[in-house]
């Protein structure tokens, strides 16, 4: 029998530019100061998002001019392929392999349009090679942290003896747009970062020490299509989502979550770490209300969440690189909730 799925390496990456949110504050005041009531009211909706700082794919200067989309295509394509390289780099170093030794490639993206994708054009900058396979995935945004590792496991699983390269980068912050002056344009101000990840994943024995990839399970509610999400504008894609985030969470994610480790055999209180995207303060808040932990125990989410903003996709995988940096072993519970509306729910086992 094969051995489960193994996370070799995990490794992350951000771009240059960092913006602490005392300046995203100062700028925001300018920007949405007329629509919503003045600086003095947007500040608090700053502050309470508690967030210190972010990377940003560009200067804080770029954001306070107007764009077109193929401004910020551009700007994608180049930032996401350079941070790609940094986090496959260092993913590959820390499981002392080679770009020659990967044989599969899934990449994981929803903030920007690549034809030919990611991928490819990661291939033209390092030496991967040329049968390499390809599995670009878009549209699961935050989601698709969990999500990707589930697919990149499978392929692992389905292609025997194989080395798996899970690509993960999104670039929040280009989706900025000076124009739209709603409520979801401001909060996502408030949240939004860029960042990349690259994870190394494989079925072979002699990573049987690893960290194993166990059950995932995704769960997609009904008639929920507005809740999060992208709609395309003219100058880029616009933000989409929905002020009851928070309470859709706490009111129908238990049950989903109870089913799922259920079929396991197992109930919250075999969880030994919460691995949690965390989409802004208020979501954490929610989840520790799902999970019955005191407010403030999801510490590595509320950390990543203070340092990086949300980063979508990208931020669970953060959060997973700070838990195992930290010395955590036991089973772990990693969940995301991104567009559909879906919920995405995976259990790692870290042996001691």
């Amino acid at each position: 029998m094969p051995i489960s799925p193994r996370l070799i390496s995990l490794a992350t990456a951000v771009p240059e530019n960092a913006i602490p949110q005392e300046v995203a504050i100062k700028h925001a005041g300018e920007i949405f100061a007329i629509s919503h009531g003045g600086a003095e009211r947007i500040a608090p909706i700053f502050r309470n998002a508690a967030i210190e700082n972010r990377y940003a794919s560009a200067p804080v200067e770029w954001f306070l001019r107007p764009h077109t989309f193929s401004d910020r295509n551009d700007l994608f394509l180049e930032t996401s392929v350079k941070l790609l390289a940094e986090a496959s780099d260092k993913a590959l170093a820390e499981a002392g392999l080679t770009h020659a030794d990967i044989d599969v490639i899934v990449t994981i993206c929803s903030t920007g349009i690549a034809t030919p994708a990611l991928d490819a054009r990661l291939m033209q900058v390092r030496p991967f090679r040329s049968d390499v396979q390809r599995l670009p995935v878009f549209g699961l945004g935050c989601a698709g942290g969990v999500l990707g590792l589930s697919r990149a496991g499978a392929m692992a699983k389905a292609e025997e003896g194989s080395r798996v390269l899970l690509l993960v980068v999104e670039l929040c912050t280009i989706t900025f747009r000076q124009g739209d002056k709603s409520k979801s344009m401001m909060v996502a101000t408030a949240l939004f970062g860029d960042g990349a990840a690259a994870a190394v994943i494989s079925c072979r024995d002699e990573y049987a020490d690893k960290p194993t990839l166990g059950v995932c399970a995704e769960h997609t509610w009904p008639d929920s299509l507005d809740v999060m999400g992208w709609d395309v504008a003219d100058d880029g894609l616009k933000v989409l989502f929905s002020r009851d985030i928070p309470a859709l969470m706490r009111n129908d994610f238990r049950p989903v979550i109870t089913q799922f480790l259920a079929g396991q055999g197992l109930t919250l209180a075999d969880i030994d770490r919460f691995v949690c995207h965390p989409g802004g303060a208020k979501v954490l808040d929610a989840l520790e209300d799902v999970f019955g932990v005191p407010e403030g125990s999801l510490v590595g989410s509320r950390e990543i969440l203070r340092t990086h903003g949300n980063m979508s996709a990208v931020t669970v995988l953060f959060v997973l690189r700070r838990t195992l940096d930290a010395g955590e072993t036991g089973r772990f519970l990693l969940t995301t909730l991104g567009p559909g509306f879906t919920a995405g729910m995976m259990l790692i086992e870290n042996p001691v």
